[in-house]
Formats: C-alpha cells, sequence, structure tokens
C-alpha cells in the first residue's frame, strides 16, 4: 500500500491516511488485536486516493460488525450521537445522564431567571456546593465546529444567571459555572476563549481528558443510536418515546415491545445491548 495516500475529511480537507489512528479508533472498542488487524488489512487493500473518511468508517463498521454487534456499536458512538436526532432534546436529556450517574442532581430544560431576562437552560446540574448551566450544542453533520459566537454568547447568559443566583444563593452553593457541551469540536478560538473567561468546554475529543467520548467509554452510557441489531425507524421510535440510553433497555425490556419490535428480534437486541453496556446503579428519573 502507498503510505502517502491522501484520504478526504469530513471538512473537504485532505489528509495522509493514517493506520494508527485507525488502529487507535478501533482499540477502544474492546476488538482484539487480530480482530484489528484483520480490518486494517482489509481496508488498507481498498483504499484510493482521496477516499473519504466516511466510506474508511463505513468499511471499518461493517467489516467489525461481522465479527461482533457490540464492538461495532462502539466503533459506531461518534455517528450514532450525530443520530440523536432531529431536534436536540434527545441530545439534552444524553448529557443530563451522564451527569446524574456523576452524582448530579440534573434538570432537563429549565427556565431560569437571570438579572435580566428568563432563560430557557438545557440542563442545569447541581452537587455539593456547586450550580452548573449547561448548554447542549447538538450538530447531526460531521465537520462541523462549534466557533467562537457559541461560548460568547453562553457566556453573556451564564453571567445575567449567575448574578441572579448570588443575589439570592441556595443554602450551600458557592461555585457557579457555565458549560458549553457538543457532540464534534470547537474552534481554536472557542477553546481559547473558554479558558480565558472560566468556561467549561467539553466536545467530542475535547479536553485531552474528560472528553465526551471519554466520558461516555468510561461511565458505559451508550445511546440506543449506537445498537447495529435495531432499525433506524425503531430507533427513531425510541427516540420519540424519549428513550435515549441503552441501559433504558437493560431495565426494561418491555420498551421493546411497546414500541413494536418483533419479539423474535428482542434477544438479539438485548444481548447485543448486554455486551455493549457496563452494569452500573439503576437510574432514577431526573430531578
Amino acid at each position: 500500500m502507498d503510505k502517502n495516500i491522501l484520504i478526504t475529511k469530513a471538512s473537504g480537507k485532505k489528509a495522509e491516511f493514517s493506520e494508527k489512528k485507525l488502529r487507535n479508533s478501533m482499540l477502544r472498542t474492546g476488538a482484539t488485536e487480530d480482530q484489528i488487524n484483520g480490518v486494517i488489512s482489509e481496508i488498507t487493500s481498498r483504499l484510493y486516493e482521496g477516499i473519504s473518511t466516511k466510506k474508511i468508517h463505513e468499511l471499518a463498521f461493517e467489516l467489525l460488525k461481522g465479527n461482533a454487534g457490540h464492538l461495532a456499536a462502539k466503533y459506531h458512538l461518534k455517528q450514532a450521537l450525530m443520530e440523536l436526532g432531529p431536534s436536540g432534546f434527545p441530545f439534552e436529556k444524553y448529557i443530563g445522564e451522564i451527569l446524574r450517574v456523576q452524582g448530579y442532581r440534573v434538570q432537563v430544560g429549565a427556565l431560569v431567571k437571570g438579572q435580566c431576562v428568563m432563560h430557557e437552560v438545557d440542563v442545569l446540574a447541581q452537587r455539593e456546593d456547586q450550580q452548573l448551566m449547561i448548554e447542549c450544542k447538538y450538530h447531526n453533520l460531521p465537520g462541523v465546529f462549534c466557533d467562537v459566537k457559541i461560548p460568547l454568547y453562553i457566556q453573556s447568559r451564564f453571567k445575567d444567571i449567575e448574578v441572579q443566583w448570588r443575589m439570592n444563593p441556595e443554602q450551600g452553593i458557592n461555585h457557579y459555572q457555565g458549560w458549553v457541551v457538543t457532540n464534534t469540536r470547537f474552534s481554536n478560538d472557542a477553546m481559547q476563549y473558554g479558558l480565558c473567561v472560566g468556561l467549561k468546554l467539553i466536545g467530542w475529543d475535547f479536553p485531552e481528558k474528560g472528553s465526551l467520548k471519554d466520558q461516555i467509554d468510561s461511565l458505559g452510557l451508550y445511546p440506543i443510536t449506537c445498537l447495529t441489531s435495531l432499525t433506524k425507524d425503531e430507533k427513531q421510535n425510541l427516540l420519540d418515546k424519549k428513550i435515549v440510553l441503552c441501559q433504558e433497555l437493560l431495565q426494561n425490556p418491555k420498551l421493546l415491545d411497546q414500541t413494536g419490535i418483533n419479539p423474535s428480534r428482542t434477544s438479539i437486541v438485548m444481548e447485543e445491548t448486554k455486551l455493549l453496556c457496563k452494569q452500573l446503579r439503576p437510574l432514577e428519573n431526573s430531578k
């Protein structure tokens, strides 16, 4: 294989194909060295000048799916987050559950009074003496960045709310912070601004420790859109019923029956779900 073959990224830019990056993207799925080597060997034999990263991902996904559905499900995570649509609410609920499992009390879609105006906040989270205002920026296409205008706007909203919070302090709350969470990436200016003003930014692979993909893998909180055993319509049916997490299916398999999934396939879906998810403490209703 030509080591210098150029591929086309989602942004349209060209980059040199990196076998190391492809390997690393599969390592987190739990695939064995033999499985990974097999996928890489097959993909490198099919590479051509200008092939898109999307096409490479699709090839790797199908090859992993042939080995084990749950491996492909993990590999599909980035795309699965983009399928939490068409509205942003499933993504907001999803971020709320990630925080709830980490010990926060969570409220999704809250109206909050600021010093000047009322604000509709995607997620409010409180833990011990910390209160967070979190805005979720969901994108359903790859290659889309959150530029500096997003954190500038969110910071102004947070400061209006923070003034009101500090005028009417809740017992024991000493630390307030605004967050922006996206399933894609931030521009360099956006990251620099967030760091400068103390606004926490969490993106697909930012920061280096504690990125969105890192938190999902460490907590085992995968969205139902990861599952390879469900059709696109079945996933959307579950999302319409506000079922976002694979773990929700583990706790209540009857949810599959209620969404019209053939009973003969339920066991297949549940087996993939069990392999994909870590066993965490039971989910509770967000407050």
